[in-house]
């Protein structure tokens, strides 16, 4: 069950698809929801709880943290008001809609919301 502005899904970046999604598979048995060539989503017992994004850059910072939020549009204002900064506008997805954020002390994180 989602929970509004609480951590939701975790994003990795990876530079090679097919390889990271054998190593978890190996190492971890996760399974994966396959999106097209660079996305991979990571099934939990109850839905996605992450997925991997293939790239030639990993993300600054390690994985992404990305919380849930009943308000897409109330959490852009929210983050803006507490000093936070915008850095990927809102976006469609395939599940959705999300938008990336960096803190303070510049953390990047993502919040989401069904489409």
């Amino acid at each position: 069950m989602h929970k509004h502005h609480q951590m939701d899904y975790t994003e990795f970046t990876v530079r090679d698809l097919a390889e990271a999604k054998k190593f978890y598979t190996a190492a971890f048995g996760w399974t994966f929801n396959d999106y097209g060539p660079a996305y991979a989503g990571i099934r939990g017992d109850d839905g996605e709880v992450g997925g991997l994004e293939q790239t030639t850059e990993l993300r600054r910072g390690g994985p992404l943290v990305v919380l849930y939020s009943d308000n897409l549009e109330g959490s852009v204002a929210a983050v803006e008001s507490a000093g936070g900064k915008v850095v990927r506008p809102p976006f469609s997805f395939p599940g959705g809609r999300r938008f990336h954020f960096t803190d303070p002390s510049g953390n990047e994180l993502a919040v989401w919301s069904p489409a």
